[in-house]
Parts: C-alpha cells; sequence; structure tokens
C-alpha cells in the first residue's frame, strides 16, 4: 500500500495523532538518557529548581539546541539580578526557527495561517509557507543590512498582528538588531513613551489598520512617531489601506520582502552571543514611563520550548505524535502574548494568526468570531485572555453553532484570574460538541506513575472533557510562572502546578513561605528568560526597584497567589497598583498623563479591581475646577482623552468626582490603599490616617466603599 505523502496528510484529522502527553515524553527521554525518574510532579520540580543546571542542560539536550560553541556551564553566577546562563555559547532566535524549514515543508505544513476581518467573512486563509517565511525574512535583512542596521542597533515596529509582523522580526533578529513593537490600536504619546527611550534607527510601521469593522488611518500618528524620533534613519511602510501617497522617503514593505534570488537563498543568521538583546517589551508600574525591559535571544528560546511544549503541550505539526497541531492564541502586537504565539515557530509548529476585533464590531457585537476564526483554521490549540471567554459566556455564545471545533483539544487562558463559572461554561460547551477527553489520549498507563501531585491518580480522576491551560506570567520575563501539566487534575478557577525550572513560592508579610494561604508571589531562583536589563538603566536603578527592592535577591512579581497542598495554584490579582485591564498592563502614570492634560482636571486616580476571576472593574476619580460639573460631555471629553493617548482597553468603567486624591504625607497618591479598600479590606488594615497629608479624603472613599459593598450583598 503507498503510503500517504505529508499533503495528503493535511486532510487526516490531527486529534488521531497519538497525542503522548509531551511531558510524559520528556520524562521518558529523562529516563532513558540521564537515568531520571520522578514518582510525582512535585518530585519533578522540585528537581528541576533546586539543580537548576541539569534542568536546564537537559531542556538544552532535549531540544537538541546547538551552538557552533560550546558553553562553559549552564549557569555560570546564580544570582538576581545578572545571572549568566550558558556562557559560551551562541545562539540566534531566528536560527532555532529556520531549523524546521524543511522538513514542515517536506511535510506539507504551513508555517503561518491568517485571517483578518474580511478575510473571515469571505476569503480564504492566506498561507505561508515555511520556504516562503525564510526567504521574505532573507530579502528583508538584506534590505536592512544594506541600509546600514548593526547588531545591536534599536528597530521600532508599529504593526498589526500579521504575517507581515513576523517575517519583520526575524529579519531584524536575524542581523542581530533589538525588535520592539507597540499595537497599532495605541495612541502616539503612549507609543512614544515607549519608542523614544530606546532611540530606534528604522521605524516599520503600517498605514493603518481593520479594526471593528472599520478602516482606521494611521499615517497621521506614522508622521508624528517620525517627527518626535530624531535617530530614525529609514522608515518602511506595510501598506494596509494604501493609504501612503502621503508619506515621503520611505520604502515599502512588500517590495523589501520580494527579492528571490542566490543571495537570498544563501542567506543565513547571525551567531550571536547568548545573551544578546532579542527585543524591548514594556511593562507598566505606578510612577514613572513604561519600564523598557530587555531579553536575550538564548534565554528566551529555552524557556519558551519549555514552557510551549512541556506544559502547554504544543506540539511539532511535522512530528507523528503531534501531527498537525495548529497554535493560535488571539492577541495584540502590544501584548507579550504576540511574542508567546510566535513561539509555536520555535518547535515547527503552524501558527494560526486573527487580526481584528475578537468580539466583532460595536454596531454588531459578535463573541463567535474567533471560535469561527477557529474552526476555519482547523485549531488545535485555542488560547485567548481569560476576559474573551468571560465575554463569551455572558454573550450567550453556543459553541455548537459556530463551525466545526471537534480538532481542538485544549483552551488557554491568560492574562487575568479566569473565573471558576467561566472555566464550567466552556468544559460544558465543549462537553456539547463532543470533544474527546484529552486526559484519555495518553497520559501515563496503570503501572507509570503520573507526573503531578504527590499520589498517583486513575486516568478517570483527573477530570474528563477539554483540557483547559490557566498560565500566568509575565510581560516581564516574557514566560509562565504558573500554567498546565496534561497529566495533573484539573479543577476550575485553578491552575494545576508551578512550572519547571521556576522556584515559585507564596510569601506572607513576614516573607515566610505559606501553602493554603494566599501570600506575595516570589521566585527564588533565576530563570535563564529573566531580564537581561532595562534599556538605558544605569546601574540597574529600575529593575532592582521594581523587582528585588521589597525581598533582596528575590523576584516579588507583583501577583497574589495561593497554593494548596496538592501543587494547585490560584492567582487573585494584583497586588499592586498597576492596571491590569482585559490581560494587557499599563501604568497608572500613563492615564494621569492622559486625563490630566485636560484643563478642566486638577487631579486623578485610577485603580483597576480586577481579583479571584471577578470581571475587571476599574473606575475613574477626579477632582476638577469648581466651575467644572462632571457631566456627559465632560466624561465623553475623559474617555476620548484615555482612547487618544493609550487605547480604548484603558476607558474606565466609571468616573466620579471628588473633592481630593487621597495622598501621603510625601505627596504620592494612595493607590494601593484604596484598592485593597475597595475589595473589602477594613479601613485601619489599608491605611494610617497619620500618613496622609490629607485624612479627610478618606471619608467619601469610605462611604463608596460601603455602598459597592452592600450593592454587591444585594
Amino acid at each position: 500500500m503507498r503510503s500517504r505523502t505529508g499533503r495528503e496528510l493535511l486532510s487526516f484529522d490531527a486529534m488521531s495523532a497519538p497525542h503522548l502527553p509531551q511531558i510524559r515524553l520528556y520524562q521518558n527521554w529523562l529516563k532513558s538518557q540521564r537515568g531520571l525518574s520522578f514518582d510525582s510532579y512535585d518530585a519533578l520540580w522540585r528537581w528541576s529548581v533546586t539543580d537548576l543546571d541539569a534542568f536546564w542542560q537537559s531542556i538544552w539536550d532535549y531540544f537538541k539546541l546547538a551552538s557552533p560553541t560550546p558553553h562553559a556551564a549552564v549557569l555560570a553566577e546564580s544570582k538576581m539580578p545578572g545571572a549568566v546562563w550558558f556562557a559560551g555559547a551562541q545562539f540566534n532566535y531566528a536560527k532555532q526557527v529556520f531549523r524546521h524549514v524543511e522538513q514542515a515543508h517536506a511535510a506539507g505544513f504551513a508555517a503561518l495561517l491568517s485571517l483578518d476581518e474580511k478575510g473571515l467573512e469571505a476569503g480564504a486563509p492566506r498561507s505561508l509557507s515555511w520556504p516562503d517565511l525564510r526567504r521574505q525574512a532573507a530579502s528583508l535583512a538584506l534590505h536592512l543590512q544594506a541600509q546600514g542596521l548593526q547588531p545591536g542597533d534599536c528597530v521600532a515596529a508599529y504593526l498589526p498582528n500579521s504575517p507581515e509582523t513576523i517575517v519583520a522580526f526575524l529579519a531584524v533578529v536575524s542581523l542581530g538588531g533589538v525588535w520592539s513593537i507597540c499595537s497599532p490600536d495605541m495612541g502616539t504619546n503612549a507609543v512614544l513613551d515607549r519608542f523614544r527611550q530606546i532611540e530606534p534607527k528604522v521605524l516599520i510601521a503600517c498605514d493603518g489598520v481593520r479594526y471593528g469593522g472599520r478602516d482606521i488611518d494611521r499615517t497621521g500618528v506614522l508622521a508624528e512617531l517620525r517627527a518626535a524620533l530624531p535617530t530614525l534613519e529609514h522608515v518602511i511602510v506595510h501598506r494596509i489601506l494604501d493609504a501612503t501617497d502621503s508619506i515621503a522617503d520611505c520604502a515599502y514593505f512588500e517590495r523589501a520582502v520580494a527579492r528571490n534570488d542566490a543571495e537570498t537563498e544563501a542567506f543565513e543568521p547571525l551567531w550571536l552571543p547568548f545573551d544578546h538583546p532579542l527585543w524591548i517589551v514594556y511593562s507598566s508600574g505606578t510612577t514613572g514611563l513604561p519600564k523598557p525591559i530587555v531579553h536575550g535571544h538564548g534565554g528566551t528560546v529555552i524557556v519558551a520550548l519549555a514552557l510551549k511544549t512541556l506544559h502547554n503541550d504544543i506540539g511539532c505539526s511535522y512530528s507523528p505524535n503531534s501531527w498537525g497541531d495548529r497554535f493560535h492564541w488571539y492577541s495584540s502586537t502590544g501584548w507579550v502574548m504576540w511574542n508567546a504565539q510566535m513561539s509555536g515557530l520555535l518547535n515547527g509548529t503552524t501558527c494560526c494568526l486573527y487580526d481584528g476585533n475578537p468580539g466583532g464590531s460595536k454596531d454588531r457585537p459578535d463573541w463567535t468570531t474567533l471560535w469561527r476564526f477557529a474552526a476555519k483554521m482547523g485549531v488545535t490549540f485555542f488560547g485567548a485572555g481569560a476576559a474573551f471567554f468571560a465575554s463569551c459566556m455572558k454573550a450567550g455564545v453556543d459553541l455548537s453553532q459556530v463551525g466545526d471545533l471537534s480538532r481542538i483539544r485544549a483552551l488557554g487562558t491568560t492574562g487575568s484570574p479566569l473565573s471558576e463559572e467561566v472555566q464550567r461554561w466552556g468544559t460544558a460547551q465543549f462537553e456539547q460538541i463532543g470533544t474527546p477527553d484529552v486526559h484519555r489520549a495518553g497520559p501515563p498507563q496503570a503501572s507509570t506513575a503520573p507526573s503531578g501531585g504527590s499520589d498517583p491518580h486513575a486516568v478517570g480522576e483527573r477530570g474528563g472533557g477539554i483540557w483547559w491551560c490557566n498560565i500566568s506570567g509575565g510581560t516581564d520575563f516574557a514566560g509562565a510562572f504558573i500554567g498546565g501539566n496534561r497529566e495533573l487534575p484539573q479543577l476550575p478557577g485553578q491552575m494545576q502546578c508551578r512550572l519547571l525550572g521556576c522556584a515559585v513560592e507564596a510569601w506572607n508579610e513576614s516573607g515566610q513561605p505559606v501553602v493554603g494561604e494566599v501570600g506575595e508571589l516570589v521566585c527564588t531562583q533565576p530563570i535563564p528568560s529573566m531580564p537581561l536589563y532595562f534599556w538605558g538603566d544605569v546601574g540597574n536603578a529600575r529593575y532592582i526597584s521594581s523587582y528585588f527592592d521589597t525581598y533582596p535577591n528575590v523576584w516579588r512579581h507583583g501577583d497574589w497567589l495561593k497554593i494548596d497542598p496538592s501543587g494547585a495554584c490560584t492567582i487573585y490579582g494584583r497586588s499592586d497598583a498597576t492596571i491590569n485591564r482585559y490581560g494587557l498592563r499599563m501604568g497608572t502614570s500613563e492615564l494621569y498623563s492622559a486625563v490630566e492634560a485636560l484643563p478642566e482636571v486638577l487631579d486623578s486616580m485610577v485603580v483597576d479591581l480586577e481579583y479571584l476571576g471577578r470581571e475587571s472593574y476599574m473606575p475613574l476619580f477626579v477632582v476638577l475646577r469648581d466651575d467644572v460639573v462632571l457631566d456627559g460631555v465632560m466624561k465623553a471629553k475623559l474617555n476620548n482623552a484615555i482612547k487618544t493617548a493609550l487605547s480604548p482597553r484603558f476607558v474606565p468603567n466609571e468616573i466620579f468626582q471628588v473633592e481630593q486624591i487621597p495622598r501621603t504625607l510625601s505627596g504620592k497618591k494612595q493607590e494601593l490603599p484604596i484598592k485593597k479598600l475597595l475589595l473589602g479590606q477594613p479601613m485601619d488594615k489599608v491605611i494610617n490616617r497619620d500618613a496622609m497629608a490629607n485624612p479627610a479624603s478618606m471619608d467619601w472613599f469610605l462611604a463608596f466603599a460601603n455602598r459597592r459593598a452592600q450593592e454587591g450583598s444585594a
């Protein structure tokens, strides 16, 4: 009988692949290659965080990572910050992606499949093959090289979630350029707060985007960016709306990627030091400009492979065990989940991109959008922010009516805590569809101890139906601390485990680890993807103050965490005053800059009351001039200021006029005490009036908190 070719197998249902859990395959490898076996996931995890050298060397070897020069040590300096990983090794993110070109293409799999809003309604998915991904990246890299781009030069991007953006990224980093991107839904001020800090040499931008059923011209923002970034030497425009007639002295993206000759064929990404800067991402605190966080090539890749493969159970598309895997995680380019989605390419996985509003348009809300996309694409792993799933439940979405979702075997969530109610809703929806029990698709046999808990669990005890891979981590280290394990029990509202290599604990106010209690999420050992540094941060002052000022040499993440005796984890929201709006973090200072630029506003304060899986509720409190009233017109003006400077995502739920904003004696806004008060903590536990400049201001907020509590219990 003639064996089927890779292309013929494209019609073969990916669910027919064995899909043995990736974490089980890794443990089988540990046993056969290292002589290591563990009777529980807890034992495996403890080994991974106590013998860091052995664990991370095993990840290097398991994924067959390569360097032309050997590393002298896995962890040459074990300290935070400043850990030195794989000293002497050379690496390049793009090389790891392109190593899959021949095998993936021979098997008939695309690198990228994509749709935008118009394509979802009317067209077939766009497909970018692995060879074309490499050729286009090489063409653009040669173009940038001809413009003088050198290793270490910064390239700023203002682009949507499209294949062109990934091509641009791979071209930049293949040359050792340092990539940094902002989403086109961000206003000029927010973008400049980021890009001004890094002094980019090149800008790659779009002329506009299609979002929520509308074409949004961004040529005005592009002109403002060019005028405000004096270090720019070259601009490349990706024409989406064909509105670039008014933009002079720029190259066009489609021409820069069109080259196809011997030089593009021979192009190879540069070998770079393991810790060469890869990209700059931004995470906002409560004060100052967004933090420009620099991650390295090697550390980012090795952590991404461990996370995506072992914990998210996303396999290589051309591997028989995970044949046909298609990975989708909805994200804008302004969220680190865009980086995470792209990292599927590192292990040879086809990535599925959607560029558009996941909830339809303002005039025609439609929370079936992403599900219809997933059905059309044949997605096997479907990820999105927790708020997306909550919105689907509230909208009454019936997943049996959106197309064939039978290939989806896993759901991923992050960005905010996923409530038990929403998870149960999603599980019931997939039970209605008839999704196979993925826990029965290859957990260990009865004679083998599972990789979770302290006691073996029979397969039937693990919970059937769709598997939820709920993760929590951050932009800060381009990874996750807590997440999934296909072999562990799953309980709605919880995450299954602390991830391998992540020495995560919950600490009480005395700095002691606690189990079964809510505490500060800390990490006591370094991870390869932790920041190299903040761009332009002299003496690591901002870096240290962001993560290490509370507990010296221990990473404090800023989340409330409870670890159960079983090892399962629950995140209870932010422990600081940073806004976490639908998975996107923004510093309160950025919102204040937008609001307080209005002449009518004297002072302001905002808090995000996301906690324990509740829907995000973000009130804005403003002090207005004596002759100004907070009417509908003024509220619209405030909202428009936020939309323009930041993003529509950060428009508050409600706006309140107050006489004063509570401040400390040193003048700092009392954001965190107000947040705790509104979350139900008693006044005497959250604030010391004697340490306030205006203690009477608390009376209004106490009354407001009491009203909210009464309404909530009514």
